[in-house]
């Protein structure tokens, strides 16, 4: 049987996450973003047994490919994380963290409408630099030139980065082992791009890890059933500088109403549901909160969420009166 591939995740680690407990060693920790197959993964573990090896992914068949090889006792000082490097950096890293950072091959997101999701660009960089040690190097492999200059432009840009190379790039690198997706763009005539910066003692850039904020809820009365505030519901949207939430639908029954909300923040995204129930021992009153579907963390964005569907429950009856508010105020 396949292990569950999110064992560790965004998502249930603790913000920041405590690494050395994680890996039950104290070691210098290397990242590598985006493993894919894990082929590096393995390098990696076999080059730097005295370090502690975490890859990041999104895939599923990836992630259980090397969780599968870690409970064989393939990879002793390896750990998988299912999250995105945005997330992670700004949420589990902490500064002055890494010793080695690997990026082969990320995806290049072709279009244009994509490019923002590109991992190179100004505050992935800022973000990255500030969780590396000094001399910590950061290695970038791709195969498409366009990829390769942004790079260059954004690290060159970059004042805690020192390029160790005596171009831009290279196309080789001594004792670098290929990966399977780098074999196949060599096979088919793509040149590759590879990047070495280290980490100066230039200041790094001031970014501190992103807390929860407290668990968001509000207490309120309403003359309103479930079932009359469920069928009243249309989907909306509700922003806020730059969290946004989207509310797509209403689910209900007699034990009350279920929001499904998608909610989107600079760091990070999720889908999750926000409830609305009778508040225990007083059956005159509703609890709108965060359900535990989808492992929600109760980020600004959700605090949002909930302040958005409050306030459109509170607008379906002028009766509707408010008895607890425990949500972030620069929301209302």
């Amino acid at each position: 049987m396949n292990p569950p591939f999110r064992q560790l995740s965004v998502f249930n680690l603790p913000w920041p996450t405590d690494w050395s407990a994680v890996f039950g060693s104290h070691q210098p920790l290397i990242i590598e973003i985006g493993f894919g197959l894990g082929h590096y993964l393995h390098y990696l573990s076999r080059t730097y047994p005295q370090s502690n090896i975490l890859g990041l992914e999104v895939a599923n068949m990836c992630l259980v490919k090397a969780e599968t090889a870690i409970q064989r006792g393939d990879l002793p000082n390896v750990r998988v994380l299912y999250g995105y490097a945005e997330t992670a950096l700004r949420h589990l890293i902490e500064p002055d963290t890494l010793s080695a950072v690997y990026i082969n091959f990320p995806d290049p997101w072709f279009k244009l409408k994509h490019r923002q999701r590109r991992l190179i660009q100004r505050d992935t960089v800022d973000a990255l630099v500030s969780r590396m040690q000094p001399r910590a190097r950061l290695y970038l492999a791709t195969d498409i030139f366009e990829y390769a200059h942004m790079s260059d432009q954004v690290f060159r840009a970059t004042p805690g980065l020192t390029n160790t190379l005596d171009a831009p790039y290279v196309h080789s690198l001594p004792d670098r082992v290929t990966t399977k997706y780098e074999a196949k763009a060599i096979r088919e005539g793509r040149r590759c791009y590879y990047f070495v910066y280290e980490r100066n003692r230039q200041p790094a850039p001031l970014i501190p890890i992103v807390q929860e904020s407290l668990m968001p809820h509000i207490i309120f009365t309403s003359p309103l059933s479930f079932q009359e505030i469920a069928t009243r519901f249309t989907p909306f949207d509700h922003h806020h500088q730059t969290l946004h939430t989207h509310v797509h639908n209403a689910y209900y029954n007699d034990q009350g109403v279920l929001f499904d909300v998608f909610v989107s923040e600079p760091t990070i995204e999720q889908r999750i549901a926000i409830l609305l129930v009778r508040r225990e021992d007083h059956s005159d009153q509703y609890v709108l909160r965060l359900g535990t579907i989808g492992m929600p963390r109760p980020t600004e964005g959700v605090h949002l969420a909930v302040r958005g569907i409050s306030t459109w429950i509170l607008g379906l009856h002028p009766d509707s009166v408010i008895i607890e508010d425990k949500l972030r105020e620069e929301f209302l």
